[in-house]
């Protein structure tokens, strides 16, 4: 797996070793969800949660997010985003928190973190996508966007409170739903 856009295109990424509960976005994945968000993300604050490798906030920020923080409670996982951030230099811009998502977002909603770019690759045994979409309109901006990586059988409505889908795009068993924030007034 390698980073495929911005400052770092081309470096590999450090992943599992055999069989593990950690399921990285494969790079053609990671390359479409891109190419739908555009390639730059110049200023955003990106939020990976399920980080795994780290590898869709580390591509972020290769293309010019200004910090990402990357959510894994697996031991293995947050050793692979440290080990990743730390070999690609952007400890400078990358938070790391270990710990269980929904405890992150409690966290980041209490000191009052903000973001405009959000990933959710969550285990899908967790079917977990409507749960993570309800707890981050506390923290992301209007207009905001949230990329949810799910099975095919955890089918997400078009609407989900303020978010809105604007694209889904199916990978064989992955499904990248693609979601906005619209404006409390709208």
């Amino acid at each position: 797996m390698r980073i495929v856009g911005g400052t770092a295109r081309g470096r590999t990424l450090k992943t599992p070793q055999g069989a593990d509960t950690t399921r990285p976005t494969a790079d053609r994945v990671r390359q479409t969800i891109f190419n739908v968000l555009g390639q730059t993300c110049d200023g955003l604050r990106v939020l990976d949660l399920f980080a795994g490798t780290g590898a869709l906030g580390l591509e972020a920020v290769s293309r010019g997010a200004v910090r990402a923080v990357l959510v894994d409670s697996g031991r293995e996982a947050v050793g692979l985003c440290r080990e990743n951030t730390k070999a690609f230099g952007f400890d400078s811009r990358v938070e790391i928190l270990a710990q269980p998502v929904m405890k992150a977002l409690d966290a980041l909603a209490s000191r009052g973190a903000q973001f405009e770019l959000v990933f959710s690759d969550p285990p899908y045994a967790a079917r977990a996508g409507l749960e993570v979409l309800a707890a981050l309109e506390a923290i992301v901006v209007a207009g905001g966007v949230a990329v949810i990586e799910h099975e095919a059988a955890e089918a997400l409505p078009a609407r989900v409170g303020r978010w809105q889908r604007e694209d889904e795009r199916t990978f064989g068993a992955t499904v990248v739903s693609i979601f906005r924030l619209t404006d409390p007034l709208s």
